[in-house]
């Protein structure tokens, strides 16, 4: 169905893309792996015709194409979905579906065949949007969904899919899953991005790793093992992703008692976590662990409860408060609310200590000095490329990931709140990540995890805490953190 030959291609002189071969069979799904900065964006974008090829060849159908851009993409058959959305917050979801395809007569939008049409789309995926809402008041996992109905609306021959259940719940997921095979029986052939080993070990048939924007191979999913895949994406042999970390729990620095937010998302919740060790949250998509970490960091109203820092309660958390108290919190979505992805590294580095000393003499701000005081953090994050200047949309989502977290390194926190820290980046970035963290807590810090990798939670916490419906329902220690055992409790079974 597609076929592209010695794709290259250079910004400013730097090559995102060498040199790289690809094909993808009608009825298949083939798999992209590889580190953040690889070159998977780059070639799914040319693919795409987001932004035109260097060098190379394209052939979709057995047909030569000297070119390619949007629309001539989707005249060819090929759809996409990025990680990014491209909805317009200001419409409906019904308009977004349609946006530049509304069917019409005369001068009149025929808006009830329209409506009829997204039902049944949405029907058929088993997703549910209500189709009046603005796309500004939709969660992210229902923008996930509008952008892949959207795509698939045109019926396309070549569907792309980037990181595409980062923001669905497990049952949302398998819904996707479903209509990928429904898709796959009728010809379509899909190039799957995802992080997600056991997803691609599920759904591809075909793995194509790349590094350092070359192709390394290209191997029958059945084949091979996670690990062989894992060593061609880093280049050297898996021997340990997660670090041993020495935990030495020691005096209690956040303690939440009975915890209930205004909108009901938790439910009476509490735990306490300790200076000098990793306490994980867990729980499926929604189950409240993500607001609660809102909540204790003051972006949730809180209707009633504690919240403790050290031996002092928090009348009314904030984020300006709760940095002045020590606590950093790192958000699920890195690119609407943890970082401001027009501006450079820099400034998103820096704009969490603007009031240290090294950057401020009283209000005005030692600009000149940003550069000096970010690049250590930055260079122990290992950010690619180490260019502090650059927008933070032009960089890969690790990298974007390490940026957003070098703000917790601009100054020493007691409390660092992780909610979903590896969503959506490489093995090679978790890797840093977790790192990171190990360094943070042995150096006496106090972290909390909130994932839904279970391996993170059994790897990397010391206890844990399971939430279900908003209600934390058990508490593991060290004895009791095998995935099993997670497992047991994320349906509402107590401890």
């Amino acid at each position: 169905m597609l076929e592209v030959t010695g794709f290259t291609k250079a910004f400013q002189g730097v090559v995102a893309l060498d040199n790289v071969d690809f094909s993808l069979e009608r009825g298949e799904v083939h798999a992209l792996l590889g580190e953040n900065g690889a070159g998977k964006s780059t070639l799914i974008n040319l693919i795409a015709g987001t932004f035109p090829w260097t060098e190379g060849s394209c052939r979709i159908g057995g047909r030569p194409v000297a070119s390619l851009t949007p629309q001539a993409a989707r005249e060819n058959g090929i759809a996409a979905v990025f990680q990014e959305f491209s909805l317009v917050p200001d419409l409906t979801v019904l308009d977004n579906l349609f946006l530049g395809r509304e069917q019409s007569g005369g001068f009149f939008l025929k808006r009830r065949q329209m409506r009829q049409a997204a039902v049944d789309l949405l029907d058929d995926l088993g997703f549910h949007v209500p189709l009046d809402e603005k796309v500004a008041f939709l969660s992210r996992a229902q923008k996930q969904m509008v952008e892949i109905a959207k795509a698939l609306r045109t019926r396309p021959e070549v569907l792309i899919l980037d990181e595409p259940t980062a923001s669905l719940t497990d049952g949302e997921a398998e819904k996707l899953f479903s209509a990928m095979a429904v898709l796959k029986g009728r010809g379509v052939g899909i190039i799957y991005v995802s992080h997600r080993m056991a997803e691609i070990r599920k759904l591809s048939d075909r793995v194509t790793v790349l590094r350092g924007g070359k192709k390394i191979g290209t191997v029958a999913t059945a084949e091979i093992s996670d690990d062989d895949l894992i060593e061609m994406m880093v280049g050297r042999p898996v021997e340990q992703l997660f670090p041993k970390i020495e935990q030495k729990p020691g005096e209690v620095r956040l303690e939440v008692r009975n915890l209930t937010t205004a909108d009901g998302s938790v439910i009476d919740a509490s735990f306490v976590a300790r200076a000098g060790e990793v306490v994980g949250l867990a729980g499926l998509v929604g189950c409240g662990r993500s607001e609660l970490c809102r909540a204790v960091f003051g972006l949730e109203a809180v209707e009633s409860g504690t919240i403790r820092l050290g031996d002092k309660v928090v009348e009314r958390p904030s984020p300006p408060a709760m940095l002045a108290a020590n606590l950093c919190y790192f958000p699920a979505d890195r690119g609407s609310e943890g970082l401001a992805v027009m501006r450079p590294a820099r400034e998103n580095a820096t704009m969490s200590a603007l009031r240290l000393p090294s950057l401020a003499a009283g209000p005005v701000l030692k600009f000149w000095r940003e550069n000096e005081v970010i690049r250590a953090p930055l260079t122990e994050l290992a950010l690619r490329p180490m260019a502090p200047e650059r927008r933070v949309s032009a960089f890969s989502g690790g990298n974007q990931q390490k940026v957003m977290l070098a703000r917790g390194l601009m100054k020493p926190f007691d409390v660092y709140l992780f909610d979903e820290p590896t969503v959506g980046i490489d093995v090679g970035a978790k890797a840093d990540v977790y790192n990171l963290i190990k360094r943070l807590v042995e150096g006496g810090a106090c972290v909390v995890v909130s994932t839904s990798e279970l391996p993170e939670l059994v790897n990397l916490a010391s206890r844990i805490y399971v939430m279900h419906e908003g209600r934390v329902v058990a508490e593991l220690g060290e004895n009791e953190r095998s995935e099993q055992q997670i497992l047991s409790h994320y349906f509402g079974g107590k401890a």
